[in-house]
């Protein structure tokens, strides 16, 4: 278990420098950042499999590729977990800001614990970590809501809607992807991240060329080798790292308890985004975070 939680924090880690990414390098669109971050995890990911192709046996190389229906798989959960998930949340950091997008889906654990509950855990366990978190949750819209409404940043509740479509399409990623693990044991979680990765590398491809910001203009705007950086940066620590912590989670954790470990990325993208902008966060900001721990820590207790 203690593998598994420290997995899942260290994903979490990676997950949250996602919602700063666009405060990072501004003046690129939502579509450039997504097809960049994740062809950049598509490139890892090849390099990374070919790496390993030449470098082992040829009877040990046939694990290193997908076949047919595990290329379905990674394709249709790289569009929930990766390229639509992401597309949607920096529509929604667009709208309304990165603080409330990355409280909405800091309600991933509270989700993913009601639908992911093992069998043999009583509701009333659970019950301290779901109000600590959903505590943390109210304190936090209050204080994120008033502050965006003050700043007047553009369409709030456009942005709302988008981070909670986010948030749903990652549920789905989370439950699903879980699931096709478990069944899959032979599977290794490198191996799984790779694909996810290359198919997530091509959807961005495909987002780019059909949506994104045309080659020359692109280079030509300023800042952009901070974009290059911060595409490479998420692209292999939050899409494919984190891939590969998330899956080690998953095998080794419940639904529930992996799904409780999500809101380490809120903490987490809190944290970031209040270093870069220098602004000390409020009270009941800083209560909000210890509440999500005291959740997390709360939910650890109760799946021993």
């Amino acid at each position: 278990m203690a593998a598994g939680i420290a997995a899942g924090l260290g994903a979490g880690a990676f997950w949250g420098t996602t919602f700063v990414a666009p405060l990072v390098a501004p003046g690129f669109s939502s579509v450039d950042y997504t097809a960049g971050r994740f062809i950049a995890c598509g490139l890892f990911s090849l390099t990374w499999m070919l790496w390993q192709t030449l470098r082992m046996p040829s009877g040990q190389r046939a694990g290193q590729w997908p076949d047919a229906a595990q290329a379905g798989a990674a394709l249709w959960l790289s569009v929930l977990g990766y390229t639509g998930y992401y597309l949607l949340l920096v529509y929604g950091i667009a709208d309304a800001g990165a603080a409330l997008p990355a409280l909405i889906i800091g309600t991933l654990p509270v989700w993913m614990m009601l639908l992911g509950k093992p069998a043999h855990l009583r509701w009333a366990a659970l019950l301290p970590g779901l109000l600590l978190t959903a505590a943390g949750m109210v304190l936090m819209m209050d204080a994120t809501a008033e502050e965006v409404n003050a700043s007047g940043a553009g369409h709030f509740w456009r942005g709302v809607l988008l981070a909670a479509g986010a948030m749903l399409s990652w549920l789905a990623f989370g439950m699903l992807n879980a699931r096709w693990i478990r069944r899959h044991p032979g599977v290794k979680s490198t191996a799984w991240a790779n694909w996810l990765g290359l198919a997530a590398g091509l959807g961005g491809l495909l987002l780019w060329l059909g949506w994104g910001t045309g080659w020359a203009e692109v280079t030509g705007r300023p800042g952009f080798g901070r974009f290059v950086f911060v595409c490479a940066f998420t692209g292999i620590g939050s899409a494919w790292i984190a891939s590969v912590m998330w899956n080690v989670a998953s095998r080794r954790l419940s639904t529930s308890l992996a799904g409780q470990l999500v809101v380490s990325e809120t903490v987490f993208a809190l944290i970031y985004a209040f270093a870069w902008s220098g602004d000390w966060p409020a009270t009941a900001q800083l209560l909000a975070c210890v509440l999500f721990v005291a959740g997390i820590l709360a939910s650890i207790r109760a799946h021993r």
